[in-house]
């Protein structure tokens, strides 16, 4: 019976093994293709059929793509550029989104729900459809074909989740902590910010982490809204890489280009993925 038993669990774990490790070379294939070709020789990424694995190991690819003769200039400067806009609408986002969070899950007024659940409702409306009239008002106060406008846009789209999840965060928390804070001579911001804030930590990395990575690979609000390529960020870059010059396409130096972007945001989730895990279910078992 005990050899029976144990057959009987080792086939669901054999099969469980076999589907995550199936699922697994499934998502990473196409990130080896990318660092694959970006590794190779500049004839070799252009070779038809594509080699699975490089014949050689090289990096003029990567060479290529920051000098001069492929606007290597430019491409720096819109790394930079995401760097900038992706940082600045991440710290915005997570000040903003904690006070409001801190609001409505502590501070509860008249009407505190509505106007949360009014918040959320924007979640509904895609963005395409304010494009036009989000164009008229960045044009107004004269913020188009500006990184701060861009800042300012990311930051107002990512807002309603980053409260949503900072809600949670300090809604999870017992209300004993805060008490005791205040009981001790804290005021409010200063009981949110020393003692409510550590324990919410995971919230405000997930927050971090969920606009840092929309405001890196948005592409929709960079093309509309800057209009000098010095401006670009990224995504629009890699866009105007691959339209080629002349009708012709450097593999080698967008794949590349690929790996500039998608690299960092690999590196930063998994370093900060358990506190990612834990921040997006903070509140779902209170």
């Amino acid at each position: 019976m005990s050899s029976s038993a144990s057959t009987h669990r080792a086939v669901p774990r054999a099969v469980w093994w076999i589907v995550n490790l199936s699922l697994a070379a499934l998502f990473l294939y196409p990130f080896w293709v990318v660092l694959s070709q970006s590794i190779k020789t500049p004839t070799e990424a252009a070779a038809a059929p594509p080699t699975l694995f490089p014949q050689s190991f090289s990096l003029a690819n990567f060479g290529k793509l920051f000098s001069n003769e492929n606007g290597g200039a430019g491409f720096a400067m819109q790394l930079g550029n995401s760097v900038l806009v992706s940082i600045g609408a991440t710290l915005l986002t997570i000040v903003l989104s904690t006070l409001a969070g801190y609001g409505f899950a502590k501070l509860r007024f008249r009407g505190s729900n509505l106007l949360f659940f009014a918040t959320l409702a924007t979640f509904m409306i895609p963005f395409q459809a304010v494009i036009t009239p989000l164009y008229l008002v960045l044009h107004q106060i004269g913020l188009t074909n500006n990184l701060l406008g861009l800042m300012l846009v990311y930051t107002t789209f990512n807002l309603p989740f980053g409260i949503f999840l900072m809600r949670n965060s300090f809604a999870a928390l017992p209300a004993s902590i805060e008490e005791a804070a205040l009981v001790d001579g804290c005021g409010i911001l200063r009981a949110m910010v020393r003692v409510l804030l550590p324990v919410a930590i995971p919230g405000v990395i997930s927050t971090a982490l969920f606009t840092f990575f929309a405001a890196w690979n948005e592409f929709f609000a960079a093309l509309i809204l800057m209009t000098d390529q010095s401006k670009y960020t990224l995504p629009v870059a890699l866009n105007v890489l691959s339209s080629g010059t002349f009708g012709t396409l450097d593999w080698g130096a967008l794949q590349s280009g690929v790996a500039v972007t998608i690299v960092p945001c690999i590196v930063i989730y998994i370093l900060l993925q358990k506190y990612y895990v834990g921040g997006m279910l903070t509140g779902a078992t209170k």
